[in-house]
């Protein structure tokens, strides 16, 4: 089946002029489209944008080539250039209704766009233009509605609901062989644990739930092409764990080279999940884990990307070694109760904090670290001696450095559960 295209009038002026102004039309025609529709106008600025936007592009300029040429533009162009967009749209169940809305935005900007170009005299071939361009439409209609359909029927298809179910209970360490053959899967011995951690955001639930999905779709296929085959993941678009099977990746048992190449890919996918996904990704990663100690592992590696985010820490991936410390002070008890403790008194005092803070990554280099939060040198050390008054520890004694370093990471992750009420 194919859109059938008339011949335009003369040399098709019009359809060169639309061509020649195309990139800012398709532009426009996106903010109509998906840009303006409820509830995609209330996701985060860029959501679309590396997906639809050059489709339009490519499948507008295809038309409007093909008008020019006086060629038909068959229906299997149209879902080569729709598909993929649209299956997309519909592994994160972009409401349906709301995707034919925005299309059809999209359809009336163009004619609009159009009918600007056109002069009095070329009234046939924007008759033309724009009858080709309802055939485009309807074409496109079929191919979404198509596609939706047979996502629907396939996305949550049993042998995907057994592998989520197969790596829920490898990370609860329960029996898992009857499991892997339900998904046709088969176990490997060893699994890298991979913990993806993102901050939640305060987004509408609808806005939230279309992000969610939209990540967990590429956070699934990135998996899927590094592997080299299906992974295991429970990722709902903002934590999870992934279990990559160690066989699918050089491993730390290998040697240096494989060491150096496997550090090198977690550095790439956390990346490029941070540029698809607009916000920070932090990983933490353990490789080449035997499967009866997955549980614990996937454990210990959430913990460790949630400290890592807590902490200020740049995206990327992290091992224990990259925090070993603020690990141990992390963990529950008495010390670190009694750690907390220790700058009690100076919790209300911003500016005390603050010079502690540059004290303890400066060092020595008092100039450097009073230029940092723009006080006097002689400021920065009365500040100095205040905190040792107050805490009755110094930071300018080695061993009471440590200490108040200790103490104010645990003050940073548990900001709520510390209280200060003494005023300096």
């Amino acid at each position: 089946m194919s859109v059938a295209l008339s011949a335009v009038a003369g040399e098709a002026p019009l359809v060169d002029r639309l061509l020649a102004r195309w990139p800012q039309i398709a532009e426009r025609m996106f903010v109509a489209g998906l840009g303006t529709t409820p509830p995609a106008a209330d996701l985060p600025e860029g959501h679309f944008t590396p997906e639809v936007l050059p489709a339009i592009y490519a499948c507008g300029r295809a038309v409007l080539q093909a008008i020019a040429e006086q060629r038909s533009f068959t229906k299997a162009e149209v879902v080569t250039f729709v598909a993929p967009v649209a299956e997309r749209h519909a592994e994160d169940r972009f409401p349906l209704p709301a995707l034919i809305k925005a299309i059809h935005g999209s359809a009336q900007s163009v004619l609009q766009e159009a009918a600007a170009v056109a002069n009095h005299t070329e009234l046939d071939d924007l008759v033309h233009v724009g009858r080709h361009l309802l055939d485009l439409l309807m074409q496109i209609n079929i191919t979404v509605v198509e596609t939706y359909a047979e996502v629907e029927q396939s996305i949550y298809h049993a042998e995907r609901e057994a592998r989520r179910t197969l790596c829920s209970a490898l990370l609860h360490g329960l029996p898992a062989s009857e499991l892997a053959a339900r998904a046709d899967t088969t176990l490997a011995e060893r699994y890298t644990v991979l913990a993806i951690h993102i901050q939640h955001d305060d987004q509408p639930s609808t806005v939230a739930t279309l992000i969610s999905r939209r990540r967990i779709r590429i956070l699934q296929r990135t998996l899927d092409t590094l592997a080299g085959t299906t992974t295991l993941a429970t990722f709902d678009g903002w934590t999870g764990i992934a279990l990559l099977p160690a066989t699918s990746l050089p491993t730390d048992t290998e040697n240096e080279l494989g060491d150096t190449r496997h550090a090198q890919l977690a550095s790439e996918l956390a990346a490029e999940l941070t540029e698809r996904f607009g916000v920070p990704v932090f990983l933490a990663e353990y490789p080449c884990i035997r499967r009866e100690v997955i549980a614990q592992t996937a454990k210990e590696a959430t913990e460790l990307a949630e400290l890592a985010r807590m902490l200020g820490r740049p995206t990327g991936v992290y091992r224990l070694d990259d925090l070993l410390l603020e690990y141990q002070l992390t963990r529950p008890g008495i010390a670190r109760v009694r750690l907390a403790e220790r700058i009690s008194p100076i919790l209300d005092s911003p500016h005390l904090l603050e010079a502690l803070d540059a004290h303890l990554r400066h060092g020595s280099d008092r100039k450097a670290a009073a230029a940092e939060i723009h006080v006097h040198p002689n400021t920065f050390s009365y500040r100095l001696r205040r905190v040792a008054e107050l805490t009755g520890v110094n930071p300018t004694d080695p061993h009471d450095s440590r200490l108040l370093a200790a103490a104010l990471t645990i003050q940073r992750l548990y900001p709520d559960r510390l209280a200060g009420n003494n005023q300096a």
